[in-house]
């Protein structure tokens, strides 16, 4: 436990560091913005390169652990789905809304991932949340796209348009990069590796700082049916999910605690962005984000503590 705080408290510490400098407006809104546009276009993706075009993946149970959480995304997906014309027909749940609860259900938090793992079992734990980047991001994406299309009254796209939005997210062609070049390619030239390894070294810090810049507790003044369920579904059903694939496909040790960390982080902070963009309710969404990211300082090392 002393271990897993270890790692949480510097994460957190950065996350309120972003709340801060947000809440106290020494970083504008515009400022923000470039930011999250350069970590998410430019540092993120260098991490990812870098971590998966180095790992040695014949040394990390990558079909045990993307096998487990892919499992987990599904079930988790199907779950939520079955419990649409409940929530709609019972609790007055619209299709917008819908759509929050569905990604505070499903998706998952790579910054806060990443930085746990890191402090816990250092290049190993990345390697490791690499593998889970490279098996949900995907996945995760077409689910989204796919109850976007359905539930929030957006207008049909075209199949290009969608495979266009898929093929150009940041997550998904820097798994693409980091993989080829670790399946195929050789070395990079020893400039061009220095060069990707610095630029991924600021997706961290810059990623937390951006969690936090989007935590707002006055949301939270009352909160209702989808923040108790998203939280239940997203913060202890999916670890528990996770661990029952895990144990069965026979992960084990630290593969199984990074595993744990991958399905206990809260939801990501791009699922506001998508909620603005594709007419989902993004006002919800931040609301379950803000809810998540403060209780998984709780829950986070008392599931790995627990289900370990």
């Amino acid at each position: 436990m002393s271990a897993i705080l270890a790692s949480l408290i510097p994460t957190f510490l950065i996350i309120a560091t972003g709340w801060l400098c947000r809440a106290t407006n020494f970083v504008s809104e515009q400022q923000w913005a470039g930011l999250e546009r350069v970590t998410y276009v430019i540092f993120f993706p260098a991490l990812i390169i870098d971590t998966l075009s180095r790992a040695d993946l014949s040394s990390v149970p990558v079909l045990g652990v993307g096998g487990a959480l892919i499992g987990a995304i599904l079930t988790m997906a199907v779950l939520v789905l079955a419990l649409r014309p409940v929530l709609e027909r019972r609790f007055g749940i619209d299709g917008p809304s819908f759509t929050s609860i569905f990604q505070g259900a499903t998706r998952w938090n790579t910054f806060v991932g990443l930085a746990v793992a890191g402090g816990l079992f250092g290049q190993r734990g990345i390697a490791l949340i690499a593998v889970a980047i490279a098996a949900m991001v995907p996945l995760l994406n077409l689910l989204a796209f796919y109850v976007f299309i359905r539930f929030a009254g957006q207008p049909r796209r075209s199949p290009w348009d969608i495979l266009r939005s898929f093929l150009t997210n940041p997550f998904i062609w820097s798994c693409a990069v980091g993989l080829t070049l670790n399946l195929l390619a050789p070395p990079l030239p020893r400039p061009l590796a220095g060069y990707i390894e610095v630029m991924g070294r600021a997706a961290l810090a810059a990623g937390l700082l951006i969690v936090g810049a989007g935590l707002d507790i006055r949301r939270l003044a009352s909160p209702g049916l989808p923040h108790v369920l998203t939280a239940s579904l997203k913060l202890i059903l999916m670890p528990v999910i996770a661990v029952t694939y895990a144990r069965f496909i026979g992960v084990s040790g630290d593969d199984m605690t990074v595993t744990i960390i991958a399905a206990s982080v809260p939801s990501a902070s791009a699922a506001y962005v998508l909620a603005r963009q594709m007419g989902g309710n993004a006002g919800l969404m931040a609301e379950i984000l803000t809810l998540q990211t403060l209780l998984a300082l709780v829950s986070m090392p008392l599931l790995i503590s627990l289900l370990r």
